[in-house]
């Protein structure tokens, strides 16, 4: 793609990729563990100003603010706001092991109202409402996401977008394929059977507790690198971004998508994340949305309508397949009742018509 396409489209692929990474690691939580959690902003904003401290140096920020920074190497600093944001989850994790469903819900969205109070307060790491820039990403003197040393290959000049679109495409890949093998490994198991029965799990020795936080923690993880990736590709963060709103949408990529799949999450969050974009950059040529500011539906409205609805659409199909599936499981005899018609069928003629009188 950076062979044929401008620096727009290579910011919105970043952006996309990025939320692939953040939407998988919520579907394995939500979809697959069964664990409701509205707490994904507060994550990804632990994983962006944890690497926008650790790799910054000390100085002056915008308006006057004095910011702090550990001065690390960027690799390291990378990760080292994962494993913070990990941190974070097993933090949290003894609430997650002990709650479910809606308790854990608006439990997990106290993480959000606390991440944002710190994020406006903490100004010397945080920056306070002006935010703070992100440092570039980079390995002994070459920068992965910025424009030095300068790089040229097939013609074509491999700048800052270049190099970021393949950092995330990696940091995908990479995310995609980890999460699929715990999905259909043992661990995706256990966490689908605590999801359906919890009471079936525990009595085949699931250790529900250590599987749920075990769960949040690597939902953190993912929102950390996520966090990361969107600080590299928006190159200054703000807190307003990291709010329920956020939350909300990588919930709705997971749903969208089809809850408990990662291919349907990756495809969720490029919609999601993809659409206001793109029609934010040519709304204005297509005349059919409103501008800013004017009377009409812009484009921002236009696409939370539209997910809105593809959310309804989903709940609904899913209900008719449970339906169906009941319905299925009505009109087909179980194991038992089948091994039962073949254990009357094995059974002398005297035998059988004596069970038949009695009704069994």
């Amino acid at each position: 793609m950076p062979y044929y396409l401008d620096a727009f489209w290579l910011q919105v692929g970043a952006f996309m990729m990025a939320a692939v990474v953040g939407a998988i690691g919520l579907t394995v939580l939500v979809g697959t563990a069964g664990q409701l959690s509205l707490a994904h902003a507060f994550f990804l904003a632990v994983g962006a100003y944890g690497y926008a401290f650790l790799a910054g140096e000390p100085g002056a920020g915008s308006a006057g603010t004095a910011l702090s920074g550990a001065g690390l190497p960027t690799p390291v600093a990378a990760l080292l706001a994962v494993a913070l944001a990990g941190g974070a989850g097993l933090a949290f994790s003894p609430v997650a092991g002990r709650l479910s469903g809606l308790y854990l819900g608006v439990a997990s969205l106290g993480l959000v109202f606390l991440g944002q109070h710190v994020l406006f307060n903490a100004r010397p790491v945080t920056g306070g409402f002006n935010g703070r820039s992100v440092p570039e990403l980079s390995v002994l003197g070459f920068r992965l996401t910025g424009d030095e040393p300068e790089l040229v290959l097939l013609g074509v000049p491999f700048g800052a977008r270049e190099r970021l679109w393949y950092v995330a495409l990696a940091c995908a890949v990479a995310a995609y394929v980890v999460a699929g093998r715990i999905v259909r490994g043992r661990p995706g198991r256990a966490m689908r059977l605590m999801r359906q029965n919890p009471i079936a799990a525990a009595s085949m020795g699931v250790p529900l507790r250590r599987y749920r936080a075990g769960a949040f923690v690597l939902s953190a993880m993912y929102a950390g690198l996520a966090g990361i990736l969107i600080a590299l590709t928006a190159r200054r963060i703000v807190p307003d971004h990291f709010g329920l709103v956020l939350s909300i949408e990588y919930l709705a990529m997971a749903v969208i998508g089809g809850l408990g799949s990662v291919r349907g999450a990756a495809v969720g969050a490029a919609f999601i994340t993809g659409l206001p974009l793109v029609l934010s950059h040519y709304g204005d040529g297509l005349g059919v949305f409103a501008r800013p500011g004017e009377d009409g539906v812009d484009a921002a409205t236009a696409v939370r309508m539209l997910y809105g609805a593809a959310i309804v659409a989903f709940i609904i199909g899913s209900a008719q397949r449970a339906r169906r599936a009941r319905q299925a499981r009505k009109g087909t005899p179980n194991a038992i009742t089948f091994t039962m018609d073949r254990a009357r069928r094995a059974l002398p003629g005297g035998a059988r018509r004596g069970l038949q009188r009695q009704g069994r």
